[in-house]
Order: structure tokens, then C-alpha cells, then sequence
């Protein structure tokens, strides 16, 4: 069973269970799925893969934290407290994400393997470094990773 099956078949479930947050959340999930597969010629043409999905997953998850953000700025805990209930729904279909000494010793193998000695090198060591990475862990913590690791060679 894909990744997008078994969201369509907890959707169901949820449905049934008249689980509306859960049901909202990744009814949310299924329009990103359709709107990605409606987005181009080669999204129609391809195959949907469990990364695909990943990915558009953790854009809700993403578009849910900048809200919780937001909310709490506002001090809006109601708004708050629903979006982290979301977040956590759409982080139990995402892969457990890499800790950031984890992630430490992939930067430092990668600045190795490219060479890389200068803050100026950020850019490349990025570009390798998400496709070793990817789908695990989050750009940012990625980014302020290697900008320290570059900065202190």
C-alpha cells in the first residue's frame, strides 16, 4: 500500500469515525496530492511515489508550524492548540526526521567529500547535502548546521 493509499484509507476511517480534525487535515492533504498531479505535464505523466507524497506532506506540516507561529505571536491559543493537534497528524505520516548530531556527521563527510573550507562554499555543500538528506530532515536546522561548520574551518 502507497503512502497516498493509506492516507485515503485513514481519511475513510476517520470519516466514519466522524474524526473531523483528522478528516480535515488530510482531506488538506489529498488536494495538495491532486492539485501537484494537476500542476504540469510531467506531474500527470509520472508516477505518484511515496516521496512525492512525503514532500507535499511536509508542506502542510510546514504551512501548520508557520501558523502555530503566528497564532502565538497573536497570542491565540485556541488557533494554536488546533494546528499542533494537525501537525501532529501529518508528522505521524512523515519519516522520523535525523537528530542534529546526525545530521552534524553527514555535513562534515560532505564538506569533506566536496572540499569545501569557506562560508562561500554554503551553496554547494546545500545542494549535495538535501539530496543526501532528503525527505529527513528540515532545511533550515541543515542550513544553520553546515553555516557553523563552514564558519569554524
Amino acid at each position: 500500500m502507497t503512502l497516498y493509499d493509506r492516507i485515503q484509507q485513514d481519511m475513510k476511517e476517520a470519516m466514519k469515525a466522524r474524526d473531523s480534525l483528522k478528516t480535515n487535515t488530510l482531506r488538506s492533504v489529498i488536494s495538495s496530492v491532486k492539485m501537484y498531479l494537476a500542476s504540469s505535464e510531467e506531474a500527470r505523466s509520472g508516477e505518484l511515489t511515496d516521496e512525492i507524497v512525503i514532500g507535499l506532506v511536509r508542506k502542510e506540516a510546514k504551512k501548520r508550524e508557520e501558523s502555530i507561529e503566528a497564532y502565538r505571536k497573536a497570542e491565540r491559543d485556541d488557533l494554536v492548540q488546533s494546528e499542533s493537534e494537525e501537525l501532529e497528524i501529518l508528522k505521524s505520516y512523515l519519516p522520523e526526521e535525523m537528530s542534529p548530531d546526525e545530521i552534524r556527521a553527514v555535513a562534515l563527510k560532505t564538506i569533506e567529500d566536496l572540499k569545501a573550507n569557506n562560508p562561500s562554499d554554503l551553496g554547494k555543500v546545500m545542494r549535495e547535502l538535501m539530496v543526501r538528506l532528503k525527505g529527513r530532515v528540515d532545511g533550515k536546522l541543515v542550513n544553520k548546521i553546515v553555516r557553523e561548520l563552514l564558519e569554524s574551518r
